[in-house]
């Protein structure tokens, strides 16, 4: 029996109300953790060693401890801008268990002293935008926000604050220009949000998961935590598992089991008669594995060994009925189209690398353009100002790597097609129909 921490009763009817929540033991780590030190706190979040959930995977902790002491205003942000392609598992515990992550937000902001918190959700969660917004009120209503929280001096204002759907906004500083009611970009770093972030003041920011996971850890101690999983990726992980799977979906794991106990023995596998031809370990923007590596531990270092990342934890699965050009094409337009356009790599390079992708699908293309499409993404990696720039190019890069004769064999085949005037149409960049998406998702 696989061990459920944030998905434990997860679809008993009625989890969304504060009713319900509370008769299966909500809240009482808060009204635990009222009871010690916010340090006592901080210590046992950093004891548990969770690692963010969002993507980067830096520990939660240690984030925490870079905010700085003293009687300014300080702020915390939760990060519910869930548009990774392939992710969808915040959607689930914002939907079914608001109260889970409004709890650990109460309780990460006593640890490091704040009193306003904000949750910026993606603008397409309407229906969980709603959901949140009524579980807000019950918690005001109960005295588990407000002013002197359960009759503690701690007091925590915590206002919902809803996107209007653009991907730059989950970069942690496009969002906070967004929260500021700026467009949406990406600021240069240093200085780092937990210093000077969201108007001007020290500012914790963590994803829907990790915040949702500290009541778990205050409840179960950060020691016990951090015995669950492996030494360095603590704890369990809801995993979403898309694209050529029979059964796809979340799946709460914990941390270093197989990859392939997910993709088949979880998710069901590929259809029968497909065979698994390649898959993004941490949504679109990760690297992508082979079937070879289908062995590899599911785990944040097992993952960076293996050359990929684990990212926000979106398994998106490719059998061997698409190709490997149907699926960079794919995915590079939809981050070519979400580019904010500030930094010159990532506005002219993942446009390039449409243009060069449909050059081989047009039957232009030869063996050459594969290697200018490789140096485009070498020179798009690591000179932004964020990282979406880099969420296009790693996974392109690796397919260009690890899918070559493939695609040689593509640009052949289209140039043989262009001489007899059978090709298929150009799909032109920022068309907006079926191809919008990265890849097929079932």
């Amino acid at each position: 029996m696989a061990l459920k921490i944030l998905f434990d009763g997860i679809d008993e009817p009625g989890l969304n109300t504060l009713e319900v929540y509370r008769r299966r033991g909500g809240y009482d780590a808060l009204e635990k953790a009222l009871k010690m030190e916010p340090d006592e706190v901080l210590q046992q979040i950093s004891e548990s060693s969770i690692r963010g959930r969002g993507g980067a995977g830096f520990r939660m902790g240690q984030k925490a401890s870079f905010l700085p002491h003293g009687d300014m205003e300080k702020y915390l942000v939760c990060n519910a801008d869930e548009s990774e392609p392939g992710t969808f598992k915040d959607r689930e515990l914002m939907q079914k268990s608001p109260h889970m992550l409004i709890e650990g937000i109460i309780i990460a902001s006593y640890a490091v002293d704040i009193h306003r918190a904000f949750i910026y959700i993606r603008g397409e969660y309407a229906h969980q935008a709603d959901i949140l917004e009524v579980a807000i009120a019950e918690a005001v209503d109960a005295g588990l926000l407000g002013e002197r929280i359960l009759g503690s001096g701690h007091s925590l204002t915590l206002v919902l604050h809803r996107g209007a759907g653009a991907y730059i906004c989950g970069e942690e500083t496009g969002l906070l220009d967004s929260l500021e009611g700026k467009r949406g970009n990406p600021r240069l770093k240093p200085p780092f949000p937990a210093i000077e972030g969201l108007y001007h003041g020290p500012t914790l920011i963590n994803n829907v998961e990790t915040l949702a996971t500290v009541p778990a850890i205050i409840r179960m101690t950060g020691k016990e935590y951090a015995e669950i999983g492996t030494e360095t990726s603590t704890g369990t992980k809801l995993v979403s598992v898309s694209g050529d799977v029979r059964r796809p979906g979340n799946y709460e794991i914990e941390l270093g089991i197989s990859s392939r106990e997910l993709i088949f023995d979880l998710a069901g596998g590929p259809e029968e008669g497909r065979t698994v031809k390649f898959w993004f370990p941490g949504g679109s923007s990760s690297p992508v594995l082979t079937a070879d590596d289908l062995d590899v531990p599911y785990d944040f270092d097992s993952m960076a060994k293996a050359g990929s990342m684990l990212g926000s934890g979106a398994v998106i699965v490719v059998d061997d009925s698409h190709t490997v050009l149907e699926v960079a094409l794919k995915l590079a337009k939809f981050y070519a189209h979400e580019s904010c356009g500030k930094c010159v790599p990532c506005r002219e390079g993942t446009n390039w690398t449409v243009k060069m992708l449909q050059r081989i699908q047009s039957g232009e293309a030869t063996p050459m353009d594969l290697d200018i499409m490789a140096s485009v993404q070498e020179q798009i990696i690591g000179n932004c100002l964020c990282v979406l720039g880099d969420a296009m190019a790693m996974p392109i890069g690796s397919m260009v790597e690890k899918f070559r004769e493939e695609l040689e064999a593509e640009i052949e085949a289209a140039r043989e097609r262009a001489a007899t005037g059978q090709l298929e149409d150009v799909i032109p960049i920022g068309v907006a129909d079926e191809h919008a998406g990265p890849i097929p998702v079932h």
